[in-house]
């Protein structure tokens, strides 16, 4: 299935955390948070103002972002889970 989101909505990639601690201990999934950062894998054309112009977005496929952990709305596309937010859940774009 193809998704395309609308206006200043963008489709994020969940980035999984390290499941294991640096000394080897492995953490269980029952005391991880969801992770707070993911990939842009579609955006949409931009926010509209009130004169009716688009404003493009700042983020584009492929950047790594940080979002906030309860941020954006979880659907399934070909058992994959993916988020669609707003482009103002989006906290920083990682480079």
């Amino acid at each position: 299935m193809n998704i395309r989101p609308l206006h200043d909505r963008v489709i994020v990639r969940r980035i999984e955390e390290e499941k294991t601690t640096a000394s080897g201990l492995i953490i269980p999934d029952s005391a991880t948070e969801k992770p707070s950062q993911g990939e842009i894998v579609a955006v949409g054309k931009g926010r509209i103002t009130s004169n009716g112009s688009i404003v493009e977005l700042e983020v584009a496929v492929g950047d790594s972002v940080i979002f906030g952990q309860f941020a954006g709305s979880e659907i399934k596309s070909d058992g994959e889970s993916l988020l669609v937010m707003r482009e103002d859940d989006i906290v920083a774009i990682i480079d």
